[in-house]
């Protein structure tokens, strides 16, 4: 029998898996990729990483298992982080049908473990997607998060995304901003459950030590 990692990184065929699993354990975390949803729902702690479109990973997730297996860990009171498309398939819905926008007044469901929308950068005079270095800035509310220990107001971070958190996710819960086109949350906390919109594994020291910080929290 395969032996049981402290950490689950959920494969729902999204996303460079292998970057973020390297990126924890080199921070020290005991970690597993996996797509079995019963290892997923047993697991110390998840993390849900990925890339790619918001209708497509929530297909295969429901099809797969994974969606209600990851659900119910975060109920059990597990610690989760959400990475980039894994911060947004949190939220009640999204905007994103396999690549493009809806059409106006339709939705993709997303896990509904949080409220509120992720839809679309709109471009002006900047290019969509959004890709490269920008700053976080913290919130009250992050200035408190255990997932940003010793991180600086104002640091730089790696972000790669064409849709963001909407004005509609409670102010609570955000612990970081961030603005590119708009202003969007890049960063929440709300009991056991962390996400971020920017990739900590490709955000050389800052991302470290946040993913770091969520190790620390997972024994603590």
């Amino acid at each position: 029998m395969a032996r049981v990692h402290e950490i689950a990184v959920v494969d729902y065929h999204k996303g460079n898996l292998l970057s973020v699993a390297r990126s924890v354990a080199a921070v020290g975390g005991d970690v597993g990729i996996t797509d079995d949803p019963d290892v997923i729902a047993s697991a110390k702690a998840v993390i849900l990483p990925g890339v790619g479109s918001f209708e497509d990973a929530m297909s295969y997730m429901r099809t797969s298992r994974q969606a209600d297996a990851v659900v119910d860990a975060i109920r059990r009171g597990v610690p989760f982080l959400g990475i980039c498309l894994g911060l947004q398939l949190l939220f009640a819905r999204g905007s994103e049908r396999n690549g493009d926008r809806c059409w106006a007044g339709e939705w993709v469901p997303g896990l509904g473990v949080l409220s509120g929308s992720v839809t679309r950068l709109e471009g002006g005079r900047l290019k969509v997607p959004h890709v490269g270095w920008d700053q976080v800035h913290l919130t009250d509310h992050g200035r408190v998060s255990p997932l940003f220990a010793d991180v600086a107001e104002g640091a730089n971070v790696y972000f790669t995304h064409s849709y963001a958190l909407a004005d509609d996710v409670d102010d609570a819960i955000v612990t970081t901003r961030s603005h590119y086109t708009r202003t969007f949350a890049s960063s929440i906390w709300q009991d056991n459950v962390f996400g971020v919109q920017f990739h900590p594994e490709k955000s050389s020291s800052t991302g470290l030590s946040i993913l770091s910080n969520f190790v620390s929290y997972v024994r603590g």
